[in-house]
This record gives structure tokens, sequence and C-alpha cells, in this order.
């Protein structure tokens, strides 16, 4: 009897504190689909260097800043990848990009940004990690070895 008094405490205690998680979740893609939209705008060439630029994207700024505050507010935290080690807990790495100047495994480009709710995943950052570029004797080995196979 005990034990399930205690069982019933914790989850609702956890019902209370990640009772939004499901919603936080569903709440990402507003964030993604209002960076999408603004790289779209930054991209447009008939836009480049327009007044209308400018304030459109001052209102996005504004807008995407009042959105991070509320899930900041509700324990909605962005995960920091840029220059970190791969975490395979926080991070789902999707490209290895050659690059001599960072240490294999330092994350070096974030394509989706990933989040937390308290201290529970609610997405993983998905990254593009530094390796070190292949020397080029072993590339062209490897092309040889290709043009056999095929």
């Amino acid at each position: 009897m005990e034990n399930q008094r205690r069982r019933f405490e914790k989850e609702k205690i956890d019902a209370f504190e990640y009772g939004g998680y499901t919603f936080a979740k569903e709440a990402l893609n507003l964030v993604d689909n209002f960076e999408r939209s603004k790289n779209i705008f930054e991209n447009d060439e008939k836009l480049k260097n327009t007044e209308v630029l400018k304030k459109t994207l001052e209102h996005f700024d504004i807008i995407y800043k009042d959105i991070i505050s509320i899930f900041n507010k509700n324990n909605i935290t962005p995960i920091e990848s840029l220059n970190k080690k791969l975490d395979p807990n926080l991070h789902q790495a999707m490209m290895e990009i050659e690059d001599d100047n960072k240490e294999p495994g330092t994350i070096i480009q974030e394509i989706q940004k990933g989040f937390m709710l308290k201290d529970r995943l609610l997405r993983p950052s998905l990254v593009g990690v530094a390796k070190k570029k292949a020397p080029r004797d072993e590339k062209m080995s490897e092309n040889k070895q290709n043009l056999k196979d095929k």
C-alpha cells in the first residue's frame, strides 16, 4: 500500500511538471517555421537592402524573442550546440564536415535547434560535426578502388 501511495505521488508530480510535454514538442514547429520564413525573406534578391526587409526582420526578431521568452518561462530551453563536443544524449549528427581547424567530434553547424523541457529532452539538435580531412593519397586510392569495383 505504501509503495502504491509513493508511486501515485511521483506520477502526480510528473504530471504537474511535465504535463505540457506533448504541447511543448508540437510548439517547436512554430519556431522552426518562423526561422525558415525569416531565412526566405533574408535570401530574397528582390527585397535585399530594402527598408521593407529591414522592418520585416525587426518584427520577426521581436516575435521570435517573445516566443523564446514564453518557452523560457515554461522551462523550455534551447540546447547550445555550436563549438561543443557531440553529445549523443543531446545531439543527432546529420553529417560530417571536413575541417582541420576544429577537433574531430566538435559541432560546427546546427541544422535544427534542439530543446529541453526542464531536464528532459524535447528534441535533439540536428548538427554537422567536424572531421579531419583525409590525405589526398588515401582519397585517390579509394577512388581507384571504387572504379575497379564498378
